[in-house]
């Protein structure tokens, strides 16, 4: 496919996955208040359990209003993301024959529960993350955490925690299509670790190697998983391909 048809269809795959997101945050509107509640959750428990004041700070006039909205697109990522995969997976592997375009089915079958385990491993260690980091409040003080710089906290470690599921099953889907063969991921599983734990690095928040390594390790099993998938299926593939020689 030429450049210029590339960018066309990146085009559309990101308004139509914007389209589903922004459906998503018109829902995430009217469930703002649950969701802050629980988002909130966690800082109240870390002082509860450390004995200070620790509550979220609105530190402008219009910071509540940009708070709902960040909100709001936050659970409609979360809400559409069977949608917004599916473009990814209709734009990696674009032009495929009608059988190819079944392994569609099977890409989401896969992803979108392993998007949603990773976004709730991500929400089951953020109260061990914020009672990490409030713990280096000096006894005594009063933390006032900055609304926005919190909601990004959040958002950066689940979102990173659901991608990171997914990306294997992007690989095994390319592999099902007939676009990766077994032997690539095979040789390049050193690059594989190190991009994991370097990805993790990046993207949680928090300053422990703990974090980062519960990111890290899921990632990399997911990875020789979805090597061993890839392995029978290039294996029964060539089988045929013999048979069908002689």
């Amino acid at each position: 496919m030429p450049l210029k048809e590339h960018l066309l269809e990146l085009r559309k795959r990101l308004f139509l996955a914007s389209a589903g997101i922004v459906l998503g945050a018109v829902a995430g509107w009217f469930f703002y208040e649950p969701l802050l509640d629980a988002l909130q959750a966690p800082l109240a428990a870390a002082a509860e359990e450390q004995g200070r004041s620790i509550a979220l700070n609105f530190t402008g006039l219009a910071s509540a209003l940009d708070m709902k909205i960040k909100v709001s697109f936050f659970l409609g990522i979360i809400v559409s993301c069977p949608w917004w995969l599916f473009q990814l997976w209709s734009f990696v592997t674009p032009g495929l024959t009608r059988r190819e375009k079944g392994y569609a089915y099977a890409f989401l079958g896969g992803a979108v529960p392993l998007f949603l385990a990773g976004a709730w491993l991500a929400w089951w260690v953020l109260p061990h993350a914020v009672e990490i980091l409030t713990d280096f409040v000096p006894a005594g003080a009063t933390s006032f955490t900055d609304a926005q710089g919190y909601l990004s906290f959040v958002m950066r470690l689940i979102l990173a925690f659901g991608l990171a599921f997914v990306s294997p099953v992007l690989l095994v889907g390319l592999n099902l299509a007939g676009i990766l063969r077994h032997e690539t991921l095979a040789q390049g599983w050193r690059w594989a670790v190190l991009i994991a734990f370097v990805f993790a690095a990046i993207m949680t928040p928090t300053p422990d190697a703990l974090t980062m390594i519960l990111v890290a390790l899921p990632i990399c099993v997911l990875y020789f998983g979805a090597l061993g998938v890839c392995l029978l299926h290039d294996r029964r593939v060539d089988r045929r391909r013999m048979a069908a020689a002689v």
